[in-house]
């Protein structure tokens, strides 16, 4: 990286996390479209867009172990590394859940979409998602706070989707395999979610210095050695 002040290295980074993140987002939404409309095509874009994705995130994941080596930052700024390479890292998982969700996309009928309603779990999790993104580049607690509570309205349809799904199975076995994708979807869904959780969370990170994740992970011995 070229000389510059490390508040611009910062923010440049952060400005990457930010794109990166939207780009998910925008994938889930096709992803959702897709599953809707049974698209062939959409899910392959969403395949696509998956990869450049992984492959944008492993640039920026370099960028900041690059940033960490020859700048050794400290206190607010090397929060602000944590929080990037583990939003990071979510954000792979999230196209990961994506991609899992077009590929069930055959097993559902549009009938059975429309019983479980999946459409509107798939929107309060996009809705989640973009809160999670603008509390982090906001460092904005109270969108933060709103990620939460919307986490406990998609538990709640996801608890309830598990158990139609399952009393469904008892009484329809002819349809135990196109129950078992509404299942998956509804799953993935909800670990979308989580992810989006973790993000707020990160978000809180940066404005308390509380870490939101277990302090034996890989990220934070790597971050313990570079304090001592």
């Amino acid at each position: 990286m070229p000389e510059r002040p490390v508040h611009e290295h910062i923010r440049e980074l952060t400005d990457t996390l930010v794109l990166l993140a939207s780009s998910a987002r925008l994938n889930l939404l096709l992803a959702l479209e897709a599953l809707k409309e049974m698209d062939i095509d959409k899910a392959r874009r969403v395949k696509q867009a998956d990869y450049d994705i992984d492959e944008a995130g492993q640039r920026l994941e370099s960028q900041c172990l690059s940033f960490l080596a020859l700048q050794q930052p400290v206190a607010k700024d090397l929060r602000t590394i944590v929080a990037i390479m583990r939003i990071n890292d979510d954000i792979e998982r999230i196209g990961d859940l994506s991609v899992h969700i077009v590929e069930r996309a055959p097993d559902i009928d549009r009938e059975l979409q429309q019983q479980y309603d999946l459409e509107s779990v798939g929107a309060k999790v996009a809705e989640m998602l973009q809160y999670a993104i603008d509390a982090f580049a906001a460092k904005d607690t109270v969108k933060a706070t709103r990620v939460f509570a919307i986490e406990e309205e998609i538990d709640s349809m996801h608890r309830m989707i598990v158990r139609t799904v399952m009393a469904a199975m008892k009484i329809l076995p002819g349809e135990i395999e196109q129950l078992i994708a509404v299942l998956s979807v509804s799953r993935y869904l909800e670990r979308i979610a989580d992810h989006a959780t973790k993000t707020a969370r990160e978000a809180l990170y940066l404005v308390t210095g509380e870490t939101p994740r277990q302090k034996d992970s890989s990220y934070e011995k790597l971050f313990e050695s570079l304090r001592n």
